[in-house]
């Protein structure tokens, strides 16, 4: 991009991601209200420990900022934003703006969601959308990548350059399902994923070994920050397809610092997910100040960006 436009693309996330290097992204949500600065302060605390940080788009179907709009904030502080993108709250024409957006924006890692259900989240009475899904979105992006719309009308002021991502949940109950849509999003462009929280490893094993190999995209295994036995039972509980083991719940229930003892497990997960696969999506919500410590303990040494001014 030249000089003259205010933003300036950050894109080391897909450069590492193409050199092959040991991905590491966070998640942050947006704020709820219009100001960002909490936000922006626990994004800061990942600056040079992570590739890029995610922005989730309505996670849940709880309303927050727009994802477009945090990760164009994200970015004016010198932090490189993966911006989610749900099919939920938009049609193919909002979808299609958005992006275009994006990439005037600078912002150039897009997570293509399918979206979760409106009646899951805080406003079921809610419209929901649903014109694309997540493999329909992902083959819209290339098309704009490629300089024409969704009905393959050129874009006139330029193709977009966007690095697509897609989520992927390992532990999925139907195998071929997963392998099928896996593959499906694979060819309609994704270049990255990012799985569901883990927590059967063999399972995540299995994936690697038996359908993600064969593909060469990094795959990025969801970790969790759990603080408490409580909020353990709670996701079980509210998270379709996650089963967190008794005897993580236990090991939380009889600590002393149960919070002290989620980052040590999610450390631990840290360290096995990287003998199996190229990366790891770190959540840990609302204390994503925690995030360096995790890394610290689980032996993964800061990023090597050249930290942008």
């Amino acid at each position: 991009m030249d000089d003259n436009h205010s933003h300036t693309a950050l894109n080391y996330f897909s450069k590492a991601a193409q050199a092959g290097e040991f991905l590491v992204t966070a998640e942050v949500a947006p704020p709820k209200g219009g100001n960002p600065t909490h936000m922006i302060e626990m994004a800061a605390t990942l600056k040079g420990r992570v590739h890029a940080v995610n922005i989730t788009d309505g996670s849940r179907a709880v309303l927050r900022m727009s994802s477009l709009v945090a990760s164009a904030i994200l970015l004016q502080q010198g932090i490189e934003p993966i911006c989610q993108m749900a099919c939920r709250d938009r049609n193919r024409i909002a979808l299609q703006a958005d992006l275009m957006g994006a990439h005037a924006l600078g912002i150039r890692n897009i997570l293509a969601l399918t979206g979760d259900p409106v009646k899951a989240g805080d406003h079921p009475e809610a419209k929901a959308v649903f014109d694309l899904e997540a493999v329909r979105l992902l083959q819209l992006i290339r098309k704009m990548n490629q300089g024409v719309d969704c009905n393959d009308k050129p874009l006139t002021d330029g193709a977009t350059d966007l690095f697509a991502g897609a989520a992927v949940d390992p532990q999925c109950a139907s195998w071929s399902g997963l392998q099928s849509r896996f593959e499906r999003k694979i060819e309609a462009g994704a270049q990255f994923f990012q799985s569901q929280l883990i927590t059967d490893f063999e399972r995540l094993e299995k994936f690697m070994d038996k359908i993600a190999s064969v593909h060469k995209k990094p795959i990025l295994a969801g970790i969790f920050l759990l603080k408490s036995a409580k909020n353990a039972q709670f996701i079980n509980r509210c998270v379709p397809g996650v089963n967190i083991p008794e005897h993580i719940i236990d090991r939380l229930a009889k600590a002393k610092d149960p919070l002290e003892e989620g980052v040590k497990i999610a450390a631990e997960q840290v360290q096995v997910a990287r003998q199996l696969c190229h990366g790891v999506h770190v959540m840990a919500v609302k204390r994503e100040d925690l995030i360096p410590k995790i890394l610290d303990l689980a032996g993964v040494k800061p990023v090597d960006l050249v930290v942008a001014k």
